[in-house]
């Protein structure tokens, strides 16, 4: 992955999330959820920026972040589409969705579209079992999705 230049105004602001949990290493999960909220994802740039402020390794925040299905290390679309594949949702048909979605928007799992409108991911449970299978986009929910539902979905935010 190439890496990324970041400007000085956003380092600048990378070191005061930091300073605002006193560059405590234990505050690493805050951090990281701050920096996301703040640049969308977490390059590692970001990263080794957070782990230089905190005091702790860059193998420790990668580990972090690669072991929270949360963080993301390559930026989302505008639109993040999320897939349940939890028991429920994948029982009820999850998986063709899944599947129709990808078609669909012409991208894998855990990328984004060329235009950056949508990305793809799958959850674990969304707590919505009784509306298997479940989608969200951003904070919106969709419940007893299809395969079938999934183009008019798409046509919502394609205006």
């Amino acid at each position: 992955m190439a890496k990324i230049k970041l400007a000085k105004s956003k380092v600048d602001k990378l070191v005061e999330i930091c300073k605002s949990f006193d560059n405590e290493g234990s505050e690493l999960i805050n951090v990281l959820h701050k920096a996301q909220e703040t640049f969308g994802y977490l390059p590692a740039e970001v990263q080794e920026i957070i782990a230089r402020e905190l005091n702790v390794s860059v193998a420790h925040v990668y580990g972090v972040v690669t072991f929270y299905s949360f963080f993301s290390m390559v930026p989302k679309g505008e639109f993040p589409i999320s897939i349940c594949m939890g028991t429920a949702c994948y029982v009820r048909g999850a998986e063709k969705v899944l599947e129709e979605f990808k078609r669909q928007l012409s991208v894998p799992v855990g990328e984004t579209t060329e235009d950056g409108k949508f990305s793809i991911s799958c959850l674990r449970c969304v707590g919505a079992c009784g509306l298997a299978p479940v989608v969200t986009i951003g904070e919106r929910v969709y419940g007893r999705v299809s395969a079938g539902d999934v183009a008019d979905i798409i046509k919502e935010y394609q205006k």
